[in-house]
This record gives structure tokens, C-alpha cells and sequence, in this order.
């Protein structure tokens, strides 16, 4: 498994899901609750995916360019920030709406 990774599960875990799917999280949540396009959060999810790589490396010796690696954290970043920004975003205009979907 730490194979496709580039890194241990522990640190996938970790890093990639704790830390920048926090981070991923809160941005999709920011794009969304402002009316940001779509494709924002895609180019933001893979600044961040590139963003996790390096702390991978940096941080835990894990492989920098493992594309399996980089394919599945931005799989799980990708996969974050659209729950959060869709989810935001219709509840967004939920409130904004309200007549729209009683």
C-alpha cells in the first residue's frame, strides 16, 4: 500500500486527509458560500494536492513525484472539496432563496 502512496498509511491519513482535507474542507466551503465557480475549487484542490505532496516529502521522506501518490491525494482533496462547496453552495441558496425551495 505505501507503495501507491509514496508514503505510509499513517501519514496518508494524516497529512492528506486530516490536514488538507481540514483544509480542503473550509475552502470548499469558502467558494461556495461566496459564489465562487466551480472550476476555482478544482485549480485550489490541485494547488493543495501539490501543497501535500511537498509536505509529505518534506516532513515524512516520503516520495515527491510518486504519481499514484499525487493521483490519489488529489482524488481525496478533489473528493472533499466538492462535498464542500456543493453543500455550501445549496444551502447558500437555500437561505438567500427561500421561496425558490419551500
Amino acid at each position: 500500500m505505501s507503495g501507491a502512496l509514496g508514503t505510509s498509511p499513517y501519514v496518508f491519513l494524516g497529512v492528506t486527509v486530516l490536514l488538507a482535507g481540514g483544509a480542503a474542507w473550509l475552502m470548499g466551503q469558502t467558494l461556495g458560500r461566496f459564489w465562487r465557480p466551480y472550476w476555482q475549487a478544482l485549480i485550489y484542490a490541485l494547488l493543495l494536492g501539490l501543497g501535500d505532496r511537498f509536505i509529505i516529502y518534506a516532513l515524512f521522506d516520503g516520495e515527491l513525484l510518486s504519481p499514484t501518490g499525487f493521483v490519489i491525494d488529489l482524488a481525496v482533496i478533489t473528493g472533499i472539496v466538492s462535498a464542500a462547496y456543493w453543500f455550501t453552495w445549496a444551502r447558500t441558496a437555500r437561505r438567500q432563496y427561500p421561496w425558490l425551495y419551500g
